[in-house]
């Protein structure tokens, strides 16, 4: 194993995957590296990814907390992209292809699955989150955050983790190190990757990805609204992303919940 810490980006024989266009900004400390994203949005000159060793006020969907022990995964892509808000919230299907990817390279590849709407999981457990923020005006986005949480060196303690949530997981547990650094080097490689074919193609050929390691495709499976629950069996996602059940009262999409198996 090579004992060389030099940053991948910084290395001769690596420093040519870092994407072009794509900037980053590395802090010790910051309260959520989302809301630094708010902070620089406005003079941001584009694509940029902020990490940080440590966030003190981290949350996930939904406001929850986000606990992330020292050797976490923590950055934001703020992300310049323009266009609707439906269009730019397809790019929580990018980041978890990106993410299975990167994941892939120190676990075996059938051990991920991508858990709708904006999970990864591993072995079962969750490893990693995703999480999206927009601004913009007059129905348009100008920048779209996204929020990256993974489990690298510790889960959450149990203490942490919100009553009912999924079972967290982290990359340690099973026998694989990685740096923040490193996987930020290779998570902006992927994305770049998926972002190009996004531009180029569309969303089909992402969903596709998705759902080809969907977690519970083809299952029974339960979404949770902010109104009222769903049982059925998990069918598809469609072309706007929207999660699709074949329930007793017939076929049924849903645009945002939280889903239980």
């Amino acid at each position: 194993m090579s004992t060389d810490l030099t940053p991948l980006w910084d290395r001769p024989e690596t420093a040519q995957f870092w994407p072009q266009d794509y900037g980053r900004v590395l802090l010790d400390e910051v309260d959520s590296t989302m809301a630094q994203a708010r902070r620089i949005a406005p003079t941001a000159a584009g694509h940029t990814w902020i990490m940080a060793k440590r966030q003190t006020a981290a949350h996930g969907r939904r406001g929850r907390p986000w606990a992330a022990p020292d050797g976490n995964f923590a950055a934001t892509l703020l992300l310049r992209v323009g266009g609707d808000p439906a269009r730019a919230a397809l790019r929580s299907f990018l980041m978890a292809v990106a993410l299975r990817q990167t994941l892939a390279m120190s676990v075996a590849g059938d051990r991920l699955a991508n858990k709708w709407p904006n999970d990864v999981l591993l072995a079962g457990g969750k490893v990693a989150g995703i999480l999206l923020e927009s601004n913009g005006q007059g129905g348009q986005v100008d920048f779209l955050s996204i929020g990256v949480g993974v489990n690298l060196a510790a889960a959450p303690a149990p203490d942490q983790v919100e009553a009912g949530a999924f079972r967290p997981t982290a990359l340690a547990d099973h026998g694989a190190s990685v740096s923040p650094q490193d996987f930020l080097f290779w998570l902006a490689s992927h994305f770049a990757d998926q972002e190009r074919q996004f531009r180029e193609f569309g969303f089909d050929p992402i969903r596709r990805s998705w759902l080809a390691h969907a977690a519970r495709l083809g299952e029974v499976i339960t979404a949770r609204t902010m109104r009222d629950e769903m049982t059925g069996t998990f069918d598809t996602v469609d072309a706007d992303g929207n999660l699709v059940l074949l329930t007793a009262s017939g076929r049924t999409a849903i645009a945002a919940a939280d889903v239980y198996f």
